[in-house]
Formats: C-alpha cells, structure tokens, sequence
C-alpha cells in the first residue's frame, strides 16, 4: 500500500516557499523609516543668484514635493513646525555641450546646472540637524527655439529635481 504522505522534500519546500511569500507581506516600495520629526515647515527659498522667479517655482516644487510624500505634514509658520528647511540656490550654471554645425561659434545644446544648498534646524531644541547640505540638478537644454525660452521652460524641471533632492536629503536616513 503507498503512502498518501507528501516526500520530506517537497514537503520542505512547500514550506520554505509559505515563508518567503509571508515575509513579503510587510514590504514597502521605498524608504519605511520615520523621520524624527512630526511637521516641517519649508522657508522660502533664498538665492544667491540671479534666476527670475526661482525662488517661488523652487519653494513650491519643494513644498509639493513633501505633499506627494506624505511622511510629514506641512505646517506655514517655523513656530508650529518640529523643523525647519532652508534653501538657498547658490549656483546657476550654463556650460556649452553642443555646437551648431553650421557656426562652430553658436550652441545648439547647453548644459545648465543649478546648485542648492539646503539647512534643517530642529525648532524644538534651535540645533541644526544638517547644514550646507548639497542639492544640484542638471538638464539639458536645446536652444533651437531660442535660448531663453528653453531655459525658462527647463527651470521647472531643475526645480523639480531640486525638490525631489530635499526630500531625500530631509527624510532618508542614509
């Protein structure tokens, strides 16, 4: 008479597989660690450089940027905030990539660079959790249609990676 009992092998494995299936159950697509704080409140950003109204398109990239994350909530007022976030834009770059065939003399593409840095002070105890942290996006940018255009048109995009850029560097612990 044969055993209707499963062979120890396929057995293990039918084990081994409800394991690792049941340790999945908990995982979560991006960081899971929770920042030491409960709300933050976003400065607007300062700059050292002369960018028309990048202040107000980084500041609320930044401020939306930790919306769509959802690990703290935004307050207006450093007073109600647990931290603080300053950034000041420092540096704005444009570095020839590719010229035109045509005129050596002319960019067809340039490179342009914005550089940030950012600040985080703990309002609970007015101790810096982080200073002079780097931030820097970097976008390519065709001037076929006009330089001045595409690069006002790029800065959202800049501003964008700023802001992804300060979230990591504020909510990540590594």
């Amino acid at each position: 008479m044969r055993s209707r009992l499963l062979p120890s092998g396929l057995l293990l494995g039918l084990l081994a597989l409800c394991a690792g299936l049941a340790s999945c159950t908990h995982y979560r697509l991006g960081s899971s660690a929770q920042p030491g704080f409960a709300t933050l409140h976003v400065a607007v950003v300062q700059s050292e450089v002369l960018v028309p109204q990048a202040q107000a398109l980084v500041t609320t990239q930044v401020r939306e940027a930790f919306l769509k994350d959802g690990r703290v909530r935004l307050v207006n007022a450093s007073e109600d905030a647990d931290v603080t976030l300053t950034l000041t834009l420092q540096d704005y770059r444009r570095d020839v990539a590719v010229v035109r065939p045509d005129d050596t003399g002319l960019a067809r593409r340039f490179d342009v660079t914005l550089r940030a840095r950012a600040d985080l002070v703990d309002n609970r105890t007015q101790k810096p959790v982080f200073t002079a942290r780097p931030l820097s996006a970097q976008r390519g940018v065709f001037a076929d249609s006009g330089q001045i255009q595409a690069e006002y048109q790029t800065l959202a995009l800049l501003a964008q990676k700023l802001a992804d850029d300060a979230v990591r560097t504020v909510l990540e612990p590594w």
